[in-house]
């Protein structure tokens, strides 16, 4: 092969590429299902992996979800109160290993603020953290309506530079807390650190006597939340459940009832389920 054939097969290759790309997205996508079918058709051409196009869905159907559907509850925030002890404090800290702390003031139902664990580290260096004063750390709160959507929340973390709302309902009062990694999360799948326990977060109480609850959780698990008696040997998995009684790879917004329990799919990729809004029985 001479220099100059050398040269110009890469070119050659990337305007194949180009004109490959060019005729799958030629029909301009009328709406989200068209632009979703797009997508998949890149992917079934061999111009996207799977892991890309899982991303790709999962920001497509970013718009759709609301805060609601993915906060932690109110029940299950780790706070800590404007006059907590340094001891209290460090003892919040070490045991839910979170970096970020909503800060009650007298009002237990009232957020005053963020604490960030590292705005301790000044204390420790200078060997004070026995004249702690939470009031003194405390950082202004971003407060979101549970109605807000996720891409909008996304687009104002990263504007504000916030790792962490305070979410409020219709009434105003606390209802939960979401933050920028539970967001990304609908996008990109799970983020585990090394704090993280398997076993904890899989099952949160949302409103009424709906749960959201994610996919991968233990049949043991939800067969002891909920006093259930599906089969643990037929499957691991509440999403693998649901996935045998649709039949088929279930989309978003699609409901099932099984055993008296009403399955609603939140957030699916092209090839598991995700997120479901669990309705018990009453």
């Amino acid at each position: 092969m001479n220099d100059l054939e050398s040269t110009t097969a890469p070119v050659a290759r990337s305007q194949t590429l180009l004109a490959r790309l060019a005729d799958i997205f030629s029909a301009e996508p009328r709406n989200q299902e068209d632009l979703v079918t797009l997508i998949k058709a890149a992917e079934q051409r061999g111009l996207l992996d799977n892991d890309i196009l899982s991303i790709m869905l999962g920001a497509v159907h970013l718009g759709e979800m609301k805060v609601r559907e993915i906060m932690v509850p109110r029940s299950q925030m780790a706070c800590i109160s404007i006059d907590h002890s340094a001891a209290l404090v460090l003892e919040t800290i070490t045991r839910s290993a979170h970096s970020r702390f909503p800060v009650l003031g007298e009002d237990s139902d009232e957020v005053i603020g963020i604490l960030l664990a590292k705005d301790l580290l000044p204390l420790v260096e200078k060997q004070q953290l026995k004249n702690l004063n939470v009031k003194d750390l405390v950082r202004p709160a971003a407060f979101v309506p549970q109605s807000k959507r996720l891409h909008v929340l996304l687009r104002e973390f990263k504007a504000n530079r916030n790792h962490m709302a305070i979410v409020v309902d219709e009434y105003g009062e606390v209802a939960g807390l979401v933050t920028i990694e539970d967001v990304l999360e609908q996008i990109v799948g799970d983020i585990e650190d090394e704090h993280d326990d398997e076993e904890n977060g899989l099952i949160k109480a949302s409103s009424g006597r709906d749960h959201i609850v994610k996919a991968h959780t233990p049949i043991e698990e939800f067969n002891e939340h909920f006093q259930a008696s599906f089969d643990e040997n037929e499957f691991d998995t509440i999403g693998g459940v649901v996935m045998h009684h649709f039949g088929h790879l279930p989309k978003r917004n699609e409901t099932i009832k099984v055993n008296a329990f009403v399955f609603k799919i939140l957030n699916a990729d092209q090839r598991s389920i995700r997120l479901l809004q669990v309705t018990p029985p009453a």
